[in-house]
């Protein structure tokens, strides 16, 4: 079901994720050129330490040569204090090798080993070349994403290249332009109607540019979260609990079925009545389908085979009045539903536009439902916009929505009209009927190609 629709939203997706990845691996890429220029002159300058290091070896051997001095003359100076800190033991070694000279000397060589001290760190090896790069790419990405950029339009270049650094991707309007237009294509292609079209594209616009999200949650994942909301935004339009409705409403309560010859209307009707008998209540059917030869018989063959009363006149007859009998018998009979037909009115006969209105104002019905193909696509719902103009229908069924690969109906009638889609019909037995949910119709559209 709309399987040709569902390729068509996850191509999109693809495509989306492909174009922006791209371009911020290209972004990434030119910065870190323009990193790995500025890394080039770091050694120069770090070289310098290193040279500053030298005196201290020179140093450092003197100190060691004053530390040997000062072993050989200790079991000599039989008379000195053991050395209680590492200062003491050159203090005594330059006192003893120096014979009179005084303590400046000896404080002089302390006072040299602390300085030297911090020497001995300048020769421990520099980091690498490429750590340094690494190091200067990441402050510069962080930095890029704290600056305001004056491009209006969009993040722009070091604020893309430092996101994608950072672990982030961000989507700008130019990333959508190719796939959003090829996405409108593809709608208007599965028969989806140009304002719904539309609609959904200013959506996923709103949704899309400006957004930054972190790699772990995907460019992809992003592009179907604004997807999902902006399918179901447009399929979702005056939705209401149909069962609940029925459960409140004072009984019996009239359902009256629109549509135009050959959709499936009566058999809908049938497929309904066995829905409702399956909730516990009981059904009466009315043919208000007086214009039609044959119909009677047609319907009265799902009446017997669903064991189902059927109120009907002579071809010919009074469609309102054959429907206000159904209602009287209803009511007379302690019956829950009454389910109504009426003869296949094409949007365009203004008589027959006015019988259905007539109609309405003699049973007064309780929810009139418009009956189409699934597979009608764009005509299904101009339909849709013609019958809820005429007669104020409160909902929609759309049939052989198993062989629909579109879903444009499914998707626009909601819209255009502003009452919901309740059931589709998935096959020929009075058990192929399912109701209608928006948020599942949402994540079969979206689901993964098998």
């Amino acid at each position: 079901m709309f399987d040709g629709l569902k390729k068509k939203l996850n191509r999109f997706r693809n495509d989306v994720e492909e174009t922006a990845e791209e371009k911020a691996e290209a972004a990434a890429d030119e910065a870190e050129t323009e990193a790995d220029a500025e890394a080039e002159s770091a050694p120069a300058d770090a070289a310098v330490e290193p040279e500053a290091s030298e005196p201290a070896d020179t140093d450092s051997v003197g100190d060691a040569d004053a530390d040997s001095e000062a072993d050989a003359v200790e079991d000599a100076s039989a008379d000195a204090e053991p050395a209680t800190d590492a200062d003491s033991a050159p203090e005594q070694a330059a006192a003893t090798a120096e014979g009179d000279a005084d303590a400046e000397p000896a404080t002089a060589t302390a006072d040299q080993q602390m300085a030297d001290e911090p020497a001995a760190d300048a020769d421990e090896p520099a980091p690498d070349e490429a750590e340094q790069r690494e190091s200067l790419a990441s402050d510069a990405a962080k930095a890029a994403l704290t600056e305001e950029d004056d491009d209006s339009s969009g993040p722009g270049r070091l604020r893309r290249a430092a996101a994608f650094a950072t672990g982030k991707v961000v989507i700008e309007e130019e990333d959508l332009e190719d796939p959003l237009w090829e996405l409108e294509m593809a709608l208007l292609q599965s028969d989806v109607e140009m304002q719904v079209a539309e609609e959904i594209l200013e959506t996923i616009r709103e949704k899309l540019i400006g957004e930054t999200r972190k790699q772990v949650q995907s460019t992809g994942q992003l592009v179907s979260e604004a997807l999902h909301d902006a399918l179901y935004e447009v399929i979702s339009v005056g939705q209401f609990d149909f069962d609940q409705r029925i459960a409140e409403a004072d009984k019996p309560v009239t359902l009256i079925f629109t549509g135009i010859n050959g959709v499936g209307k009566t058999t809908t009707i049938a497929k309904l009545a066995r829905y409702f008998e399956k909730q516990g209540y009981s059904t009466v059917l009315a043919n208000g389908d007086t214009y039609r030869a044959g119909a009677n018989e047609q319907i009265r063959e799902h009446a017997e085979a669903l064991d189902k009363k059927l109120i009907a006149h002579e071809q010919g007859g009074d469609p309102a009045a054959v429907i206000y009998d159904g209602v009287e018998y209803a009511e007379a009979h302690d019956i829950d539903i009454v389910l109504g037909d009426t003869a296949g009115r094409l949007h365009t006969s203004n008589d027959l536009m006015a019988q259905l209105e007539k109609i309405d104002r003699v049973v007064g019905p309780d929810l009139t439902l418009f009956v189409d193909e699934a597979v009608a696509g764009q005509d299904a719902v101009e339909r849709a916009r013609q019958f809820n103009d005429a007669a104020a229908i409160d909902g929609a069924i759309l049939t052989k929505a198993d062989a629909d690969s579109n879903g444009g109906a499914a998707i626009s009638i909601a819209y255009v009209t502003g009452k919901p889609i309740l059931f589709l019909g998935v096959g020929q037995g009075y058990d192929h009927i399912e109701k209608f949910d928006p948020e599942q119709m949402v994540e079969r559209l979206l689901g993964e190609d098998e």
